[in-house]
């Protein structure tokens, strides 16, 4: 009896139900967990380590079962549709994994064979090349840099065209430079519709890819949000003030306001919520004047990515 296409939103490429998992050590990886990823969208997953990130990753890509729930991959059940969902997808291990007697060019037509994907060395090219991977299209695995072999295992993930990549850490222990090229073709494969869902310690890397990001901590999500929506609503901006004369403490006629004294009495320091319609800037300003106290510079820092992710995740424990 041929595989039901279950009902999902128009725009799901990956939908996540009641998702749990308990191991038998009694430990609970995840708890609860729902979750929709957008075809076509860049989904970062932030968390410590230990938050489930990877138990996530590995349940819907087939490797680790889950206790209960339902994970659907463009409508089709990961258990039952197994074999179909499982040639959706793509997979970056955070592990590098190899033969390493085997060239790169081998490594990776294989890993499309495995998908049962009649050879296409025309596809294969194109994905070494975006790699810059040509050039060690012959060389063995062994004879590669670790930054080259984790190319390859990106390579090896792509070589079956997958409507959905995972990328678990993709760029841990890289370069810079790799980094960024990694980046830019993460963004060309989402332009060419793409689903690409990655895990990250770097707050960074979510900040300069993610459309969206949700942070997993004790695995349970804590907030699943645009990234530039999360930042507006829960980013927070901070005026400094280079004090012309120090301060020993705050005077009781500024109070009312958020603020700290830095750097020996020199500087300071007035946070404010950014997503506020007054931000009190103005009043601060105004009364700082009546108290007599004035500044030589001041200087304004919006949060980041990582401040919101450090508040969410102490805030949820």
């Amino acid at each position: 009896m041929p595989a039901e296409r279950a009902r999902v939103p128009d725009d799901a490429a990956v939908v996540i139900r009641g998702l749990n998992k308990t191991y038998a050590s009694g430990f609970r990886a995840l708890h609860a967990v729902d979750l929709d990823i957008r075809r076509g969208e860049i989904f970062a997953l932030l968390g410590p380590n230990g938050a489930g990130k990877t138990t996530l990753i590995s349940i819907v890509c087939g490797i680790v079962h889950p206790t209960a729930g339902e994970v659907r991959v463009n409508g089709w059940d990961i258990r039952r549709d197994w074999r179909r969902t499982r040639a959706l997808i793509g997979l970056v291990p955070q592990e590098l994994t190899s033969d390493a007697f085997e060239t790169v060019w081998n490594t990776v037509s294989f890993s499309r064979g495995l998908f049962g994907k009649a050879p296409d060395p025309a596809h294969i090219e194109r994905v070494l090349r975006d790699l810059t991977l040509w050039d060690k299209r012959d060389s063995q695995m062994k004879a590669l840099s670790g930054g080259m072999k984790r190319r390859v295992l990106i390579a090896k993930a792509l070589a079956h065209e997958p409507e959905v990549l995972f990328l678990d850490e993709p760029t841990a222990g890289v370069d810079v430079e790799l980094r960024r090229e990694m980046w830019a073709l993460v963004h060309a494969l989402r332009h060419q519709g793409v689903t690409v869902i990655l895990t990250t310690h770097y707050i960074e890397e979510a900040e300069e890819m993610a459309d969206r990001v949700a942070v997993i901590n004790n695995g349970e999500i804590v907030v699943v949000d645009d990234k530039r929506a999360l930042m507006e609503q829960l980013g927070r901006k901070q005026l400094t003030l280079h004090l012309q004369t120090p301060l020993a403490h705050i005077p009781e006629a500024l109070s009312r306001h958020e603020l700290a004294l830095d750097d020996d009495g020199h500087t300071l320091v007035y946070t404010f919520a950014t997503r506020d319609e007054r931000t009190g800037v103005t009043t601060l300003l105004h009364d700082l004047a009546a108290a007599d106290i004035h500044f030589r510079d001041l200087d304004t820092r919006q949060s980041t990515l990582e401040d919101i992710f450090v508040d969410l995740v102490r805030d949820a424990r």
